[in-house]
């Protein structure tokens, strides 16, 4: 049985906590874990292989997850772009053996039962073996409005509902054969693809040339206009709502979408008032209750429970004023290593760069800024133009604005470094990559 696990998501729900180059999932919420790492732990002992669909900047973050879990053997399908659950479960299907009985779950949800959650998994594993499309119900505890509502009878899927008013969904939790609609299935690899093939001809068919033409080296990447033809749809619209296939799952498994700062709230400790204070400060409130506060190290977020919602606003409003802070946390993953802004101001940034062993940045060039670089430890190997040089600790370099440069760490140790920029532009978009280990090159 393969785990699909799917890692899309553009980090606004639990801004500023989560990033674009940062979303929920890999977030370290629960006890120094991400939601992702809890979701690859949990689905082990019923799941032998994982196969994560990802975007390019995801998948380093997903590896690097994995490895601290002791995981190396998963596999990957890279999307150039989002194209919603259709397409990425199709994908990950014409990547399996038809007969493969698959469990596809989102990498964000948290799941607190464990055993009744690999009760319900074992229930669905029959089904799928059967032939049919399983689709797993949370049973409500309450009337929720932010969810979908499945009704089932008898295990059969009746109807998916939309987002229901307050009246509407306190009807669908009195009548008892409502669900929330959890975005975890379980079928054969085959079968889906049948069934998406018969209902959303277009989208099978598309996806099929975007995997057929796809580099499958360790990776399965997509080619960006391939990934752009695919039409964008959910698996629920594309199949589930069509297929007389659908079986339903009861799930009562201690639950989350942990779709909102007030979800979060219901699984992290509050204080005495009632406020959840997320912060690496000491913080001390006086005359607050029942609110939010999330402090980063470059932003600030108070809020009143049960407005949490509105959080993507904020996100919606900072993306129009071009805003970093949607994209970026002051702390940066990237494949090489790290990097943490130390200090930014209109004509100048201060970084602090971490590169791991054997790891190298791309070659590259800046067009509106020039670069400083310190070496507080280790010994890094410098080119600038057609010079490479080796730069240790406590010497400096110099880089030009447009002047062609890469940094690399040949040793087996971390190598740290101070990075002073300076010019009339210091935006992380201000990079033109010529060559990259890491298919990041522009072009």
């Amino acid at each position: 049985m393969t785990n699909v696990i799917l890692c899309g998501g553009m980090g606004t729900r639990l801004w500023p906590l989560s990033r674009e180059l940062m979303p929920k999932q890999f977030v370290k919420l629960f006890e120094e874990k991400s939601l992702f790492q809890l979701t690859v732990e949990r689905n082990l002992s019923i799941c032998d292989k994982q196969l994560i669909v990802s975007n390019t900047e995801q998948y380093f973050l997903a590896l690097d997850q994995l490895d601290e879990i002791k995981l190396h053997h998963a596999k990957y399908i890279l999307e150039p772009i989002g194209r919603n659950t259709a397409p990425a479960i199709a994908l990950a299907c014409m990547a399996l053996d038809p007969e493969e009985v698959v469990l596809v779950t989102p990498s964000d949800h948290l799941i607190k039962d464990i055993q009744a959650y690999e009760d319900v998994l074992e229930e669905a594993k029959r089904y799928a073996l059967d032939n049919y499309l399983v689709t797993f119900g949370i049973t409500p505890t309450f009337a929720e409005t932010g969810f979908g509502y499945i009704e089932a009878e008898r295990n059969i899927a009746k109807a998916f509902h939309e987002k229901p008013d307050v009246q509407l969904a306190e009807t669908y939790v009195n009548a008892g054969n409502y669900y929330w609609n959890s975005g975890m299935f379980c079928f054969k690899a085959g079968i889906f693809l049948e069934e998406l093939q018969k209902y959303s001809p277009d989208i099978f068919a598309k996806s099929f040339d975007a995997f057929k033409t796809a580099k499958k080296d360790v990776l399965i990447r997509i080619a960006h206009q391939e990934m752009s033809d695919i039409p964008e749809d959910s698996i629920d619209y594309a199949v589930m709502e069509k297929s007389a296939k659908v079986r339903v799952v009861p799930a009562d498994i201690g639950w989350s979408d942990v779709g909102s700062f007030d979800a979060l709230a219901q699984e992290l400790p509050n204080d005495t008032s009632n406020n959840l204070v997320i912060s690496d400060k000491h913080v001390e409130l006086l005359g607050i209750s029942d609110s939010i506060i999330v402090d980063t190290s470059d932003a600030l977020l108070v809020v009143k429970k049960g407005e949490s919602q509105k959080v993507k606003e904020i996100v919606q409003r900072l993306k129009k004023e071009s805003r970093e802070l949607t994209k970026l946390h002051h702390l940066v993953h990237r494949p090489w290593g790290t990097y943490e802004v130390l200090y930014a101001h209109q004509n100048y940034k201060i970084k602090r760069i971490v590169v791991s062993p054997g790891k190298r940045l791309s070659l590259q060039k800046h067009l509106h800024r020039n670069e400083h670089w310190i070496v507080v430890r280790g010994e890094a190997t410098v080119q600038v133009g057609d010079t490479i040089s080796i730069v240790k600790e406590n010497e400096s370099t110099y880089i030009k604005q447009n002047e062609i440069h890469r940094l690399s760490n040949n040793t087996n140790d971390d190598i740290v470094l101070i990075e002073a920029q300076v010019g009339s532009y210091t935006g992380e978009d201000d990079i033109i990559r010529l060559e990259d280990d890491y298919r990041r090159a522009d072009g």
